[in-house]
């Protein structure tokens, strides 16, 4: 290695000893330093066919190992190209780093090609967004961005590198500086000991927690606090799995009467957001008091008796040792047991329907009881991934994604992708509506170079069923709402190298799983659903 090096390469070096293996990017001139860099320092680099699909396979790499995932991109188009990524980070605090390529410094303002200011542009979706002014900065402000990423509130981070500053160069740095993240500050006492108290006297507590703790690290403190205390469970986002299917603290079909009927609701690493109705009746029972811990105060809108900010690992640790012994409330327990066990029975009708074309809630089943222990799934779509998301339960944190509260489409080839890559020796199945699957179909051409043996189950029923059924529900017509019938996805993926097979009955879906894994290339199993079957709304589950 030579003394001296330019800024791509210090760049690299950077990433390297932070300890990231996988660069995704689309190549572009702006960015060559960062690519060759990446191959001097043994990062593999992983190209795509769109830049969306690069920043969405880092946020992927972060959700599936809470790693901080890395994506280059070129200037102007290339950082366009991937906001709705870091917008979709953002809303989940996934911990990414987005370098982009800029117009060279010497011309700024002369109409360089793809010139524009990236940063003024993703300030508002970051932690932290920066142009790199010089070579001398670059080991050290690259380290710190991937430090910020995983620094408590976890997300995206971004820095653009002008051209002519990208072929800059500095000495190599001897050792990389021990840049640790910060968790935030350890718990009060004096909260920890009124947490405690509201939970020994509190008739009927539940729990909801969310992806902090995912990203806190923090699913075995979760998981000793709710059974120590004898708190029921409901769980959204990165927090699937914390319990396993089946345990006698898990309630995700009685979800309404484990918040709705409850006094005391301890809101654990997530946001008041949509999702749990912004905290309001009916979702939250009116007059429920509130029990708030997380790394922030972010969307928590309502007033708590207690709040615990800082490092969520540690306060839950802490807690679960003031409220050890606490006896169960037996009443309220076998309550929502009976909830449990009444919403799953209905269930039972849709995912043992035998129509064809196949009800999605019947492939979901199949898809769900497939795979093994510690497959993991991505979801991607409307509808179809709202069956999937009630569905499909896993035994453990980390096996289930999906684009989470921002929503965006398009998404899942890059995820799952990117859960391949991180652990090639497990099962990696996407679950995709018809629709969201034109979003980037053609990241199969990535995975078929790459050599990356995603499994993808489309679920075509011919429609955008979330906004086809509400229109018609809410409008009496649909607009716009319409694909066409019986596309030939898996003739795509087989163009592209893969493998490909249409189904329209429920019994041919575990044997065209069996030959799309046998056939150890990225795959399409296109299924031919029932367009006039629709999610129970009123019953959502996210």
């Amino acid at each position: 290695m030579s003394d001296s090096a330019n800024t791509g390469e210090l760049i690299a070096l950077a990433l390297k000893r932070s300890g990231v293996g996988h660069l995704f990017t689309l190549n572009g001139g702006h960015i060559w330093p960062i690519l060759t860099g990446a191959a001097e320092h043994g990062i593999r680099v992983i190209d795509v066919r769109h830049e969306q699909s690069a920043a969405f396979a880092a946020e992927g790499w972060a959700k599936v190992t809470r790693e901080c995932g890395v994506a280059a991109v070129t200037a102007g188009p290339g950082v366009t190209n991937s906001i709705s990524a870091l917008a979709q980070a953002q809303a989940g605090d996934s911990p990414m780093f987005l370098i982009g390529g800029r117009a060279p410094e010497a011309r700024w303002g002369m109409g360089s090609l793809q010139e524009m200011d990236h940063v003024a542009v993703v300030r508002g979706l970051t932690k932290m967004a920066v142009t790199l002014r010089s070579a001398e900065q670059a080991y050290p402000v690259a380290a710190d961005c991937i430090r910020t990423a995983l620094s408590r509130r976890t997300g995206p981070v971004f820095m653009d590198v002008p051209l002519d500053v990208f072929f800059g160069s500095d000495d190599m740095p001897e050792a990389t500086e021990h840049l640790i993240p910060d968790h935030g500050p350890l718990p009060d006492p004096d909260a920890i000991e009124h947490a405690a108290r509201l939970i020994r006297e509190a008739e009927r507590p539940s729990v909801m927690a969310g992806g902090g703790v995912w990203w806190a690290h923090a699913e075995e403190e979760l998981k000793h606090l709710v059974e120590v205390a004898h708190l029921p469970l409901n769980v959204n986002g990165m927090a699937r799995g914390v319990l396993p299917p089946g345990h006698p603290l898990f309630f995700p079909r009685a979800r309404g009467p484990a918040l709705g009927e409850a006094d005391l609701i301890l809101v654990i690493g997530v946001p008041l957001d949509f999702r749990l109705n912004w905290g309001q009746s009916p979702v939250f029972a009116d007059g429920a008091r509130l029990v708030f811990l997380d790394v922030d105060d972010l969307r928590k809108h309502k007033s708590p008796e207690v709040a615990i900010y800082g490092d969520l690992k540690a306060s839950l640790a802490t807690l679960a040792a003031a409220v050890a012994g606490t006896p169960q409330k037996t009443e309220w327990l076998a309550r929502l047991r009976e909830a449990e066990a009444a919403a799953r029975a209905r269930d039972a009708a849709m995912t043992g329907s035998d129509s064809s074309p196949v009800h999605p809630a019947r492939l979901i089943a199949e898809v769900g009881r497939y795979g093994d222990p510690d497959a993991i799934y991505v979801g991607d779509g409307g509808d179809f991934v709202s069956f999937a998301g009630r569905l499909i339960e896993r035994p453990k944190p980390g096996l289930w994604i999906d684009p989470g509260p921002f929503g965006c489409l398009g998404s899942g080839p890059a995820y799952a992708m990117a859960a391949k890559l991180a652990h090639p020796d497990r099962q990696v199945i996407l679950v995709s509506g018809d629709g969201a699957f034109g979003f980037s179909a053609m990241e199969f051409d990535t995975m078929v170079r790459h050599r990356i043996p995603v499994v993808c189950v489309v679920g075509n029923n011919g429609i955008w069923a979330l906004e086809k059924h509400p229109m018609e529900s809410m409008l009496g017509m649909s607009v716009a709402a319409d694909l066409a019938p019986r596309t030939r996805y898996d003739n795509v993926v087989e163009a592209l190298g893969g493998y490909g097979e249409m189904i329209e009955r429920p019994d041919e879906i575990k044997p065209a799983l069996d030959r799309a894994f046998a056939s150890g290339l990225p795959a399409c199993i296109n299924v031919i659903c029932d367009p006039k079957a629709e999610y129970p709304r009123s019953s959502v589950l996210m």
